[in-house]
């Protein structure tokens, strides 16, 4: 086959088909409706398939990008998932919520000249197909006897319980709420994770041997100390998140109508409260909701305002759209869907009508002044500016803390933000004890996430002493060089002893 060059490949990218705007805000189907065959297919050939490919680093699990697109463009569709599935187990969930413009898209060098190739809209593709057609990637699983509890069912609890399941680990997850997911089922709106497709990659897990253990608040019923004396866990792996919403300090923010992003959300995503009273959810809204942030958690409140017939939405950022932290495409689809958007405005009080209900907010203007320590333009209050901004419903959407029940219940080292503290390992302060994802780096992305678990079982695996074919098998030495009576040097095992 002759190698491809930038301008032998379709020069345009495959684009997405969406439903119309004005519909699609007046229900929670999906926007974004998927590749066709065809199309997929096609976004494929503008793959250059590079010998050192920059998208495989750029990944922060290592996917083998064009190794499945190689697949696809040859029709082997099981076998592009089982080279795609060797390094993610949530191919329909990344390819949905990841930001691959920022990761193996932002140094895909099709983009240097054209558009990137559209890695993640191939890879949902493929995880459709693979739910659809009920394909997973189990492995011959030898036991060998160790236990290990996870701490949380998000992407990080769940990375990390399948490399151990493969490893042949007893592997149990203790989730909180009363649905696997984490933040993928109650911060994420089904208009862009379908709850369908959450449910269908974590049947895969089922399939490993993992169990999954709801209604199951670590830190109340049991204390982590416990689950290592008492029920008898060899390791711990913590993926809780950073969950507790963040708040502006400013007066007036115990009145009615207003809330977290956080609250709203899982309200609405995992307890139904749109659908009540068919479920049992009460949610008190406006008919004008200001949402304060622009992150893709921002985002999604608004629209989810929007589906459930709030009469206007408002997005409050004190900085300018080229500052929003959140992806262009959820800017763009809240934009279409009729959000209004008040840059470069920040709220200082929040107004009472006299009932202890909302009635608006007072806010300033902003401008941009130099850099601060996240590269952006630091907002800076314009003197005079403040004005009044009517709304009955306020939704904070700026950030989130580290839940703080664990670090309460627990000897775990904390850093002055309420975080675990880690080392390189992901190992805590507690032996056997190993953490990762939003409670340890703060709020981050579902594949940074999972890369976080799949590094932390990495870690467990080489604590507990089984053999990991990626660090064990090194390059050929000549002769006894680094052996001890013909055993590797690096492959030394210890055992464990319990002081009494």
């Amino acid at each position: 086959m002759a190698r491809k060059t930038i301008r032998t490949i379709p020069q345009d990218r495959t684009p997405m088909p969406v439903q119309e705007p004005k519909a699609r805000a007046r229900n929670f189907a999906e926007v974004a409706l998927g590749y066709s065959e065809e199309a997929a297919l096609n976004e494929c050939e503008r793959c250059l398939l590079c010998p050192d490919p920059a998208c495989v680093p750029g990944c922060p699990v290592h996917i083998d990008i064009p190794g499945f697109i190689k697949k696809i463009s040859e029709r082997d569709y099981r076998g592009a998932y089982d080279v795609l599935t060797d390094a993610n187990l949530l191919p329909a969930i990344c390819g949905r919520v990841c930001p691959q413009e920022d990761q193996c898209e932002g140094v895909c060098p099709v983009g240097d000249t054209l558009e990137p190739v559209a890695i993640g809209r191939i890879e949902r593709w493929l995880g459709d197909v693979a739910i659809a057609k009920g394909w997973s990637n189990i492995p011959y699983i030898e036991p060998n006897g160790f236990k290990v509890g996870i701490i949380g069912s998000g992407p990080a609890g769940m990375a990390c319980a399948a490399d151990l399941a493969k490893a042949g680990c007893d592997v149990t997850i203790y989730e909180a709420l009363h649905q696997p997911g984490g933040v993928l089922r109650y911060g994420i709106p089904d208009f862009r994770l379908p709850p369908g497709v959450l449910d269908g990659e974590y049947e895969n897990l089922k399939r490993l041997g993992v169990n999954i253990e709801c209604n199951t608040l670590v830190g109340r019923l049991f204390t982590i100390e416990q689950m290592i004396d008492e029920m008898g866990y060899q390791a711990v792996f913590i993926g809780t998140g950073a969950g507790s919403p963040k708040f502006m300090d400013i007066p007036g923010e115990f009145l009615n109508g207003v809330l977290s992003a956080n609250e709203f959300l899982t309200r609405c995503n995992l307890m139904r409260a749109g659908e009540f009273p068919n479920y049992d959810t009460p949610l008190h809204l406006g008919r004008r909701a200001a949402i304060i942030g622009a992150g893709n958690t921002a985002m999604d409140a608004m629209r989810v305002c929007l589906r459930l017939g709030v009469e206007k939405v408002y997005c409050i950022y004190r900085r300018t759209k080229a500052e929003s932290p959140a992806r262009v495409e959820e800017i763009e689809h809240a934009e279409e869907e009729g959000i209004e958007f008040h840059w470069l405005t920040t709220p200082v009080e929040i107004l009472d009508d006299g009932n202890g209900n909302v009635r608006g907010m007072r806010c300033l203007r902003m401008e941009l002044g130099e850099p601060d320590e996240s590269g952006r333009r630091r907002p800076v209050p314009i003197e005079g500016s403040d004005f009044e901004f009517e709304a009955d419903m306020i939704i904070y959407a700026i950030g989130t803390n580290a839940n703080p029940i664990l670090g309460q219940t627990s000897k775990l080292k904390l850093n002055k933000w309420g975080y675990i503290e880690t080392d390189e390992s992901l190992a805590t302060s507690m032996a056997g004890v190993y953490a990762g994802g939003d409670i340890v780096t703060g709020a981050a992305t579902v594949i940074l996430a999972m890369g976080a678990g799949r590094k932390a079982a990495c870690s467990i695996k080489a604590y507990l002493g089984i053999r990991d074919s990626d660090r064990v098998y090194l390059p050929e030495r000549s002769g006894s060089e680094g052996k001890i009576f013909g055993i590797d040097s690096e492959e030394k095992n210890f055992c464990r002893i319990r002081v009494a």
